[in-house]
């Protein structure tokens, strides 16, 4: 009996802790969404006081930014994908959804750096480019430590036992920060792709 009562604490103790992290996490990711509320309203001011926008020599290119959208938002459903089937106790299938992720975060990451290169002007050109190259970099760097949380899943995912369809908060926490990566994005590539056709 002492056994059993003992069982039954130790299991609401570790439940209470997983909420924690779960909990820690969205304050954290409420607290990135004022930074990027932030940056989104400021966008919006200088948008609102420039007669021309986006200012001249600084087009704004469609093709490879929404490439790289549809598979930022695509990779959404893959991770998601990879939850469902931890909680069929399918670590293989876990792994492969998240490699595939992972894949696609590299390739979002990799179509940034050569949309940069291509780009002509840089961060000083005018306050349209400053603010461009600051909220996709600041985004890309999101996209970079969702990355990392993904291969660190893939990392402790080696180890018999430590993902299961009873015990898995880190795969959960991991997912929910590649969503908030991806709806920021949205509104992004939102007000700086498709606003600045009009």
């Amino acid at each position: 009996m002492a056994i059993a009562t003992s069982s039954a604490e130790h299991h609401a103790e570790h439940s209470e802790h997983q909420d924690l992290r779960v909990l820690g996490l969205l304050t954290f990711l409420a607290s990135e969404s004022l930074m990027f509320g932030g940056f989104f309203a400021a966008y919006l001011f200088f948008r609102g006081q420039t007669e021309i926008w986006p200012p001249e020599n600084t087009e704004v290119e469609l093709l490879l930014p929404t490439i790289n959208t549809i598979i930022l938002v695509s990779s959404s459903f893959v991770i998601h994908f990879g939850d469902a089937a931890i909680k069929k106790n399918d670590v293989k299938g876990m792994r492969r959804w998240y490699i595939i992720t992972a894949i696609m975060g590299a390739v979002f990451l990799l179509g940034q750096i050569v949309e940069y290169l291509t780009l002509g002007y840089g961060m000083t050109t005018n306050v349209f480019s400053n603010c461009f190259y600051l909220m996709t970099g600041f985004h890309g760097l999101h996209v970079f430590i969702g990355l990392l949380l993904i291969l660190g899943v893939l990392w402790r995912s080696r180890r018999p036992g430590h993902y299961s369809a009873t015990k898995h908060v880190g795969i959960e926490m991991a997912e929910i920060y590649w969503h908030f990566v991806d709806i920021i994005w949205i509104i992004l590539f939102s007000l700086l792709y498709i606003l600045s056709l009009f």
